[in-house]
């Protein structure tokens, strides 16, 4: 039985460290885990873990204009 996550939208802007998010990073749409905000101006700038398994995460970069709406994984 696979298990259903709800989605909630929220603004770039209200994004914190630990929030689990759903972007475009490594060619696909993934769940990603916030590690580090590096920017939140106008511009928004993480560095996020894509694997919920710290050992076989990958730690990117990723944008999002500060308006844009983010899909939040709770």
């Amino acid at each position: 039985m696979s298990q259903v996550e709800d989605h909630l939208k929220i603004k770039a802007l209200n994004i914190k460290v630990g929030d689990r998010i759903i972007a475009y990073c490594n060619n696909k749409m993934q769940i990603c885990t916030v590690k580090r905000i590096l920017d939140n101006q106008s511009n928004v700038t993480l560095s996020v873990f894509t694997s919920e398994h710290y050992r076989s995460s990958v730690l990117r970069v990723i944008r999002f204009q500060g308006d844009a709406l983010v899909d939040l994984v709770g």
